[in-house]
């Protein structure tokens, strides 16, 4: 919802067009939104640079264009208390204080002096140590549901394996992890949505008020001691003398414990939805699991657990022919830069053994999203031992519904059925 306050300036100088059929509005749709690319297809050949007059912001839809944003445009997009005052939106002032000291709406070198601490969580060798627990993770996950012979994913897979994993990474309780996940998918909707739904501002504000005094009262309890995880690493690093604020620790946990379970999540189950709709990929992997890590980016690719994502252009910047002025809103389209025929043959074709598959999904330069070696991880593991354990997986019949969060695709619930019958072991599972 914050990222396209940035200006109400009309572009001046441009033939942009105004047909409402290219607003993103028309992701408000529900049919538009089960299938956006067609949409973000025509955006992409019509008018790759656009400017949407019902958001008040660019639309930047082809590949090089969309890294162009990325690496270039300034991702400080956070209102101000007078914007937010200005726009009779004052009631939101603290939710945009905690925004304001997030990584993900910095620029360098406030945005590098938090993200390299942050990263350290993540390092090649933390994220292998954590193997085997997610696969014993996902085991009790599976032997849970096993006996039924049916499973909605969402609840009983794709939400509590990020869910328990980012608790333990961070270091707060995984027994709490259910609550982690509700508060997870309510500060989500801030970030994920351009629509102004004032009705909602009362529930942003309680959840943001919840995780602020949930993780203040983390710190307060260590008392100065040492605590495993990335809040405590983060309490206790220096990086040229200089310490995090206790706020800045309390605004960096949030937004990692949000993106930790929301894009794992919904790569989980936009990945099984999209292998269930193709069937010949799908015995392609059966047939062939070291497809496995290919395959996790061909879904990333494919169905990307984050859209789209806003920046600021940094002063009066020419693309694609159009003049976009300074402190205009961006909407860098992922997911319509991961279909770009330019840059993927026949974009539209899911190809589990894709080659030169550099996609969008966790984005590009320095906001590249740091928790992507673990969900990627996450999604080999979930991915390999589902087709291990149940070699004739169905979906339920029904109709399949994406959340309404426009930004961060995932599904509301996903039934499937399987045969209680596997072979093997449970211990056979592949180290992909």
């Amino acid at each position: 919802m914050l990222d396209a306050l940035g200006s109400d300036l009309e572009p001046y100088g441009s033939a942009a067009t105004r047909d409402p059929e290219l607003s993103l509005f028309r992701l408000l749709d529900p049919e538009v939104l089960a299938n956006p690319y067609p949409l973000f297809a025509r955006l992409r050949t019509e008018d790759p640079v656009h400017w949407d007059p019902f958001l008040h912001a660019w639309v930047v839809t082809r590949y090089a264009d969309v890294i162009t944003v990325l690496r270039d445009f300034s991702a400080a997009r956070t209102p101000t208390p007078e914007h937010l005052d200005a726009k009779g939106l004052a009631c939101l002032d603290p939710l945009a204080q905690v925004m304001v000291k997030q990584m993900l709406f910095l620029d360098p070198p406030a945005h590098a002096r938090i993200r390299n601490l942050a990263a350290c969580a993540f390092t090649p060798q933390r994220v292998a140590e954590l193997r085997d627990r997610i696969e014993q993770l996902t085991n009790e996950l599976l032997d849970a549901v096993e006996p039924r012979g049916c499973m909605e994913v969402m609840q009983d897979l794709a939400e509590p394996l990020p869910a328990i994993i980012t608790s333990e990474l961070l270091g707060l309780p995984s027994a709490e992890h259910r609550q982690f996940k509700k508060w997870s998918a309510d500060f989500a909707e801030i970030i994920g949505n351009f629509q102004h739904n004032p009705d909602r501002a009362p529930k942003m504000l309680d959840t943001v008020e919840n995780l602020v005094r949930y993780f203040r009262k983390i710190i307060r309890d260590q008392g100065g001691h040492s605590r495993a995880g990335l809040v405590g690493s983060l309490l206790a690093a220096e990086v040229t003398g200089d310490r995090l604020s206790e706020d800045e620790v309390i605004a960096n946990g949030i937004i990692t414990l949000v993106g930790g379970l929301e894009t794992t999540t919904n790569l989980i189950g936009n990945g099984i939805l999209t292998l269930l709709r193709h069937p010949a990929e799908l015995q392609r992997l059966r047939d062939d699991d070291s497809l496995i890590p290919a395959a996790v980016e061909e879904l990333l690719r494919f169905e990307p657990p984050t859209q789209h994502t806003a920046r600021m252009a940094p002063a009066d910047v020419m693309l694609g022919g159009k003049l976009i002025r300074h402190r205009q809103a961006v909407m860098a389209i992922l997911a319509a830069g991961n279909r770009d025929p330019e840059r993927f043959p026949e974009p539209d074709r899911l190809d589990l053994a894709r080659e030169d598959n550099r996609h969008l999904a966790f984005g590009w330069a320095a906001h590249y999203c740091f928790g992507a070696p673990l969900a990627r991880l996450e999604g080999q593991i979930v991915f390999s031992s589902v087709l291990k354990r149940f070699p004739r997986l169905t979906l339920e019949p029904g109709p399949i519904l994406w959340r309404s969060n426009l930004a961060l695709r995932g599904l509301t619930a996903l039934h499937v059925r399987f045969d209680t019958t596997r072979s093997g072991p449970t211990s056979s599972l592949t180290n992909a």
